[in-house]
């Protein structure tokens, strides 16, 4: 399909699903910054942030883009932990941040450097201690990409941020997605795209793939045009996060496949690379904040993708309906977990094992530690764990002696 390009000049407009996304990302990098300057005896976090399709930064209704929304939670979230930090008596926090803005419109990037002049200027006025060095690419992403990994590399960037929100789905390669992903430990990637454009990719490179996973509505890699009828469709949610999964989750350890909810039918993406399991705990977190935001079709405890969609599978908006069938599916899928294990496995371990699986909320997941009568949580000195907001990642999970009528058969 043609991928449209965004009049920024004449001022493009902010369509729901962006709405929708924008909601997420400024949640997201909120709790993000909170996590990384949690340390009491921290005084400075260095990362950068690198917006790889940053448009001119507001819209025509003047709602903020993604740059001035990073700058925005970056100035709010820093005053708001330095003023807990001096209440505490902490020593306040300082961040150094990079924040490398393209795009491939040259005069995107002329209007982005005015609408970023004022929220900078913003930033230096009410946080001393938030220091932003803003460099401005004009280019294709994939043809700037060396560059950019030259700066992170050469001025020792451990920790990044990308957000590559695309039109279609071609401006950014699986193999430099997996490239950014192995290039440092800490670093995300917030990944947007159309599934018309992934199955139009997939049509060129993995005719057999999209085959299989096509066969169940029943529609060939060459019926592509007759999707237009079957997005809307509950199955086809369902169908279309497998093939995201598989055409994706060998990019990062942690791959949230999930749509940008939409029941007149799901075709934009909102995909989360991370390569910590905290990464894509929080993330499930803010889905379950934003609830029906994004969707997912299938099982709601583990495995999430591992169903028959001609008879399983349920619409899961990270809403309250979703959060209990999830605390119900977790109830049977965590013992089964353990058990494949032998009788115990540490939570550390446990945590790595489900957050590719799950799109659970974590207190779900630990009630589900705690309220399930085949299994307890043992501390690191031997006790029993009485309250599912106090386990850690140093305690155990154990199957018990006597198990459920459920678990004996």
């Amino acid at each position: 399909m043609v991928e449209k390009a965004y009049g920024w000049v004449d001022g493009a407009t902010l369509e729901e699903h962006s709405r929708r996304k924008h909601r997420i990302l400024r949640e997201y990098f909120t709790q993000y910054l909170k996590v990384r300057l949690g340390h009491p005896q921290q005084t400075k976090f260095r990362f950068a942030i690198v917006d790889g399709f940053a448009g001119a930064g507001t819209y025509k209704c003047g709602s903020p883009g993604s740059p001035l929304i990073f700058v925005d939670v970056l100035r709010s979230t820093l005053n708001e932990v330095n003023i807990r930090r001096a209440a505490e008596g902490l020593a306040l926090v300082e961040i150094e941040c990079l924040l490398i803005l393209n795009d491939g419109e040259r005069d995107a990037v002329e209007l982005l450097k005015q609408n970023m002049a004022p929220a900078l200027a913003l930033a230096r006025q009410e946080c001393s201690k938030l220091h932003i060095r803003t460099q401005y690419l004009n280019g294709l992403f994939e043809a700037v990409y060396p560059q950019i990994e030259t700066t992170l590399s050469n001025e020792g960037y451990t920790n990044v941020v990308f957000n590559l929100d695309q039109c279609g789905h071609s401006h950014v390669q699986l193999t430099t997605i997996m490239a950014i992903m192995r290039s440092r430990r800490s670093v995300e990637i917030f990944y947007t795209f159309m599934i018309e454009a992934l199955l139009a990719f997939l049509r060129k490179q993995n005719p057999a793939l999209l085959a299989r996973q096509l066969s169940y509505l029943s529609l060939s890699p060459n019926d592509l045009i007759a999707l237009e009828g079957a997005m809307s469709r509950k199955e086809w949610l369902g169908v279309a996060e497998r093939i995201v999964f598989e055409a994706l989750g060998n990019s990062a350890p942690y791959v949230s496949p999930f749509s940008i909810h939409n029941p007149n039918g799901w075709r934009y993406w909102f995909v989360h690379f991370a390569n910590s399991y905290r990464a894509r705990q929080v993330y499930n977190d803010i889905l379950h904040n934003n609830a029906s935001q994004q969707a997912h079709y299938g099982r709601p405890g583990l495995h999430m993708l591992s169903y028959d969609p001609r008879d399983e599978g349920s619409l899961y908006l990270f809403d309250e309906i979703g959060r209990q069938q999830a605390k119900d599916q977790l109830m049977e899928d965590v013992p089964r977990l353990i058990s494949k294990a032998g009788d115990a496995r540490g939570v550390l371990e446990f945590y790595e094992d489900i957050y590719n699986l799950t799109p659970a909320h974590t207190h779900d997941i630990h009630a589900a530690l705690i309220d399930n009568p085949d299994i307890e949580v043992i501390t690191k000195y031997g006790g029993a764990r009485r309250k599912a907001n106090a386990i850690n990642v140093n305690d155990t999970i154990k199957l018990k002696p006597q198990r459920s009528f459920y678990q004996l058969f």
